[in-house]
């Protein structure tokens, strides 16, 4: 993802300079394909598949050999001050890593081990394995498990650790170039796989560093001649001392305060140089002396190998001469791989100003941390396409700004991403039904212009934007600018379709549709003609078919007989014909959605025929339909309780009032008389009511005569 944040950026600022501003570009491509990485790896990977098929069955002497490098592992990698892992190495005990493991799950402990050494992770994930892998073989050998498959599994699991103990003992034995270089081309196959997938463009010219070799040695000699280089035990350094004191010349132009930084420096020569004879601490390989086990090319100073800045300078010059319009990379090489490629190549051409532009992409975080290979927190662009479009990708990077650090999370391809691609969509697939119904129906003009004031204003909207967008793009091509002028028109253009109705001028909407649709395949979301609606074709399309232009003339006539058949149904009140309508709702919500396919009714009584993904259309169709069967079941919740309540109600008045105030209906004794109709004279003590204790049983005889009669016309009305 990291490769994939700095290419795909070039690469839409190669588009835009060809696509939008109509500059000639010839765009020249470096593969490194011999560094030290490089050559340590390859020829890691040689001797630990030549020890894995020598191999032939699991022993004593294997176990010892792969624990032997477990306990040098840790000791250099994993114990610095850790006790526990020290313990762990003396005695090789289970239950002290085990221990060790429990520890680094406590957050505090882990960021203590991280801050001494950020690569701590990745150390201890490696002895882990290893361990586990041990453990494992010791197991076998006991019960006799010792054949070829058995060896080999342990070698496997405990690789990353065994390979650096036999590159110890048997670096000096491969010096084969065609063994780094079979590496380089391996994985160089998989980087222009992985852009075509990404949609980058190739190189107008490709070129590899072991395919120029004699050009790097005729550039280190002029530099040389010019006085600005000097060899020294087999190996050829740049005089940067030299350099900064001449005329017209500075070194470290671009970062000039990391020109003392011995790390960058340090990181610059890579891991087999050994700086001996340098002048200064700043000074840089332009040729390094090969030693045992590193591959050499001949050279008037002895057998060896381009310094790692040599390679762009001499390439870059031998296919684009003295002078660069831009040079690109990540912000990371600014110091100090670009920094001596600007100053070697001033000093070989004997001028001023090599480059004219840098352009230095920002880093890409994964939430919230730096993306690197050291730190196993990467993400591979085979996983992240398997979650995400190659569109998305896109547009999460066009969201930031090129030299921007890009913080790569759920939350912004979920989100923003998401969002702006749906809004798009959205737009352009009303915009195209728009389109295909105003051709349809293009011989039955109702007389009238329809160009007014809401379409002056939209097209002065248009116009604008046009103008904004490049303004944006002409200002240090700032994409998420750019990008926020086309919502922005989709937005109004979508407020003028909803309010214009029958008076819609669809020409200005195609004009608009058209315009956007050719600035989102400018920066590479898709592919497609000029004249195309939308984005054209992405990653995951159906190919060179045209599903719109085999479907919609099917479909139009399939609308155009729904829109009779509603017709006739609505002008006529009969059962007959509401059966008819049902069938053209059956036939929009349920037979044509698998189908793609959306038809919106409008107000004349036609529909607007829409393309729409199946799963987009079911998904709505089913929240609408539980939408519906929620306020459904609300409803009828409602009525429950209604009835409930009115039943309830109604039980109440079940007795008489003459019955109201005597046993069951209150308690033996309560009162002592009543009168004819039931109400209470004296209470139980044969005690005359009080004039409020008489008014409250009359009122309370009142109302239960009212809901007894209520209940005996209840009681009637069901019987009968």
């Amino acid at each position: 993802m990291g490769h994939a944040r700095n290419y795909v950026t070039q690469d839409v600022l190669r588009r835009i300079m060809t696509d939008y501003f109509g500059y000639d570009v010839h765009f020249v491509m470096n593969i490194t394909d011999i560094d030290d990485k490089i050559i340590i790896r390859a020829r890691q990977n040689h001797i630990l598949d030549k020890f894995r098929s020598e191999t032939q069955s699991l022993s004593s002497e294997l176990i010892t050999r792969v624990d032997l490098a477990w306990r040098a592992h840790v000791r250099e990698k994993v114990g610095k001050g850790l006790p526990e892992a020290e313990r762990a190495v003396e005695g090789g005990e289970y239950s002290t890593w085990k221990r060790l493991g429990e520890l680094i799950q406590d957050k505090a402990w882990k960021q203590e081990c991280l801050r001494r050494d950020e690569k701590f992770d990745m150390y201890f994930s490696s002895a882990t394995r290893t361990f586990t892998a041990l453990q494992a073989a010791k197991a076998r050998l006991e019960t006799s498990q010792t054949n070829t498959d058995a060896a080999h599994q342990l070698i496997d699991d405990s690789k990353e650790i065994l390979a650096q103990a036999l590159d110890s003992q048997y670096s000096a034995t491969v010096t084969d170039p065609a063994i780094a270089r079979s590496l380089a081309a391996y994985w160089e196959g998989e980087f222009f796989k992985d852009m075509a997938r990404l949609r980058v463009r190739e190189p107008d010219t490709l070129t590899r560093v072991t395919e120029y070799v004699p050009e790097i040695v005729s550039f280190v000699e002029k530099i040389i001649h010019n006085g600005y280089g000097y060899e020294a035990e087999g190996s050829v350094y740049f005089d940067t001392k030299a350099f900064d004191n001449a005329d017209g010349h500075d070194y470290a132009k671009l970062e000039p305060w990391s020109k003392g930084n011995r790390e960058l420096l340090e990181d610059g020569e890579g891991a087999l140089s050994k700086k001996t004879g340098s002048r200064s601490a700043s000074d840089f390989a332009l040729w390094k002396a090969s030693r045992p086990g590193e591959p050499s090319w001949p050279s008037p100073w002895g057998a060896g190998r381009p310094g790692w800045h040599i390679e762009c300078s001499v390439m870059a010059s031998a296919v684009l001469g003295d002078n660069l319009d831009i040079h690109s990379g990540g912000i990371d090489l600014a110091f100090p791989h670009h920094d001596n490629e600007l100053a070697q190549s001033e000093a070989y051409h004997q001028c001023g100003s090599w480059v004219n532009y840098f352009i230095h992409t920002g880093h890409l975080h994964i939430e919230g941390l730096k993306m690197s290979k050291s730190l196993k927190n990467f993400i591979t662009i085979d996983e992240i396409l398997e979650r995400f479009t190659t569109r998305q990708l896109r547009l999460a990077f066009l969201t930031q700004l090129w030299n921007a650090k890009v913080d790569f999370s759920d939350s912004l391809m979920t989100g923003e991403v998401r969002n702006i691609e749906q809004t798009l969509n959205n737009f352009f697939t009303v915009a195209k039904a728009l389109i295909n119904q105003a051709r349809l129906d293009f011989t039955n003009s109702d007389g009238y212009h329809h160009y007014e004031a809401p379409e002056i204003e939209l097209t002065k909207a248009f116009h604008e934007s046009q103008t904004h967008f490049r303004e944006a793009l002409c200002d240090s091509f700032n994409t998420p600018a750019a990008l926020d002028v086309l919502r922005d028109l989709v937005s109004k253009t979508n407020v003028y379709i909803n309010s214009r109705g029958k008076n819609l001028n669809v020409g200005i909407v195609e004009n608009v549709a058209r315009w956007i649709g050719q600035m989102l395949r400018m920066f590479g979301l898709g592919e497609g003609e000029s004249t195309e609606i939308g984005w054209g074709q992405d990653d995951q399309g159906s190919g060179s078919i045209n599903r719109e232009e085999v479907l919609m003339p099917y479909l139009r006539q399939l609308s155009s007989f729904r829109d009779g058949v509603r017709r006739l149904a609505m002008e006529k009140n009969d059962t007959a014909l509401k059966d008819i309508l049902a069938l053209s709702d059956k036939l929009r919500d349920v037979d044509l959605i698998p189908l793609g396919v959306a038809l919106d009714d409008q107000e004349d009584g036609k529909a607007l025929v829409k393309l729409v993904p199946p799963a987009e259309l079911i998904k709505a169709r089913d929240e609408k339909r539980a939408l519906i069967e929620a306020k459904a079941a609300k409803k009828a919740a409602q009525v429950e309780a209604e009835r409930l309540k009115r039943q309830q109600k109604l039980e109440k008045g079940r007795v008489a009032p003459e019955e109201l105030f005597k046993p069951p209906n209150v308690a033996e004794g309560t009162y002592g008389s009543w009168n004819d109709a039931g109400i209470p004279l004296t209470d139980g003590d044969g005690k005359e009511l009080s004039k409020n204790a008489g008014k409250k049983v009359q009122k309370d005889w009142a109302t239960q005569k009212k809901l007894h009669d209520e209940y005996l016309a209840w009681t009637k009305e069901s019987s009968g």
